[in-house]
């Protein structure tokens, strides 16, 4: 018998019992594209947080303080102390203390009520100054973004998220418009570009703020002269580790801290909440790819338990078959090809639903999946094996067969 006649004979097999193969084949089908679907949702996860993140500045380095502790001996989490100032973020724009930075931008900022008209709104407000823009990579769509002037004569001026300006604004063209900023009312000079959720927090989102000159944000609106942060731009990302030297070098020298290990700061880089994040988007992956191999699993269970079934019915037919000349290898080839065709069909079942659940669900689940071809033909591959696997030992039951026992079998 040739392989032709031996596919032939296998697929006639599994037509003979429809009912039975498909439900076989439904088993493995909801397996695969278990496996498929929940890969291609870490990597999609990501690839969303590394482009996040990535949108940040692929260069920039964030210096937060360290932190505080209150007169009761309570001591805060990191970022409450007051250790970071102005002047700090001047010294790391020097060229001759830090040649690898390119841009620095300090930062002060926390949420703030705000009101246009009759129109209410919180959003956090940002203090900062011009060189914000190039450090966060971010461009304005409209009007202009703050300059050295505004920052030198404590300018009441605003530029402002999308989404603080549709809040606002309602549709209304916001530039020149005055907003009330915790009693200090503002004049809106530029539109900020969307961008979408903040890369560290699902929650917040980059387009709902507002960012005003650093000096009147500390003075006429937080009324403090420490910074929450001061964001480095190196550059280049080979001079990154060199940048991260540099501040926390001069640093240590300005807070006149000997041992490092005492620093009233951190330092932190976006590769580090890559790390983070894809580490721990891994480790989800790996669970959830652990509980669709369980699927797989039953889907195999039920390859065996059908090709099983599938010997003790045609024990009279293998026995005519030897008794004709069939070697127990032929015999053990056609059994194991019955079980291959029911893994293929149950695979590519499986990765046309996957498909067809890549494109659907993420409407439904607010989450990106991103399938590729290595994995759909992967899923392929895994369940054929699986067809093949779960089939070697009722084909290997069948061979061994005794042509005169089997022929006897009423």
């Amino acid at each position: 018998m040739s392989w032709l006649e031996t596919l032939q004979s296998g697929l006639d097999a599994v037509r003979i019992h429809r009912l039975r193969s498909i439900l076989t084949v439904i088993g493995i089908t909801i397996g695969i594209a278990a496996v498929v679907l929940t890969m291609g949702l870490g990597q999609g996860a990501q690839n969303k947080v590394t482009s996040e993140i990535n949108a940040l500045g692929t260069n920039l380095l964030s210096v937060t303080p360290g932190s505080s502790t209150s007169s009761s001996g309570i001591q805060g989490g990191l970022g409450t102390a007051t250790t970071l100032t102005r002047a700090d973020a001047e010294a790391l724009g020097s060229k001759a203390v830090a040649p690898d930075v390119k841009a620095v931008a300090p930062i002060v900022e926390q949420p703030e009520s705000m009101t246009a008209g009759s129109n209410t709104w919180t959003a956090l407000v940002v203090g900062s100054t011009p060189s914000w823009l190039e450090v966060r990579d971010r461009h304005v769509t409209e009007g202009r973004f703050l300059d050295r002037q505004d920052v030198a004569d404590h300018t009441p001026v605003a530029v402002i998220g999308t989404t603080v300006a549709s809040e606002l604004f309602k549709g209304v063209d916001p530039l020149g418009r005055t907003i009330d900023i915790g009693g200090v009312p503002m004049t809106v000079v530029g539109v900020l570009g969307a961008v979408g959720s903040s890369a560290t927090s699902s929650t917040t989102s980059e387009d709902d703020q507002v960012v005003v000159p650093l000096t009147t944000a500390g003075e006429r609106l937080f009324g403090s002269a420490s910074l929450s942060s001061i964001l480095v731009e190196a550059r280049s990302q080979a001079s990154l580790s060199a940048a991260y030297q540099e501040i926390d070098t001069e640093l240590l020298a300005l807070h006149h801290i000997a041992n490092p290990t005492g620093a009233d700061f951190t330092i932190t880089s976006q590769r580090s909440l890559v790390s983070a994040a894809t580490s721990v988007d891994r480790t989800l992956t790996i669970l959830l790819a652990g509980i669709a191999a369980i699927s797989l699993l039953v889907g195999g269970i039920g390859v065996m338990n059908i090709m099983l079934v599938s010997v003790t019915e045609r024990v009279r037919e293998i026995g005519l078959r030897k008794a004709l000349g069939a070697t127990p290898r032929l015999i053990r080839r056609q059994f194991l090809l019955e079980a291959s065709v029911l893994g293929s069909s149950g695979g590519a079942l499986g990765a046309l639903v996957g498909a067809l659940g890549a494109a659907f669900l993420p409407h439904a689940v607010g989450e990106p999946i991103t399938l590729s071809g290595l994995a759909m033909g992967g899923a392929l591959v895994v369940a054929i094996a699986i067809g093949m696997i779960f089939g070697v030992y009722p084909a290997s039951r069948a061979a061994r067969l005794a042509p005169i026992d089997a022929l006897r079998t009423e």
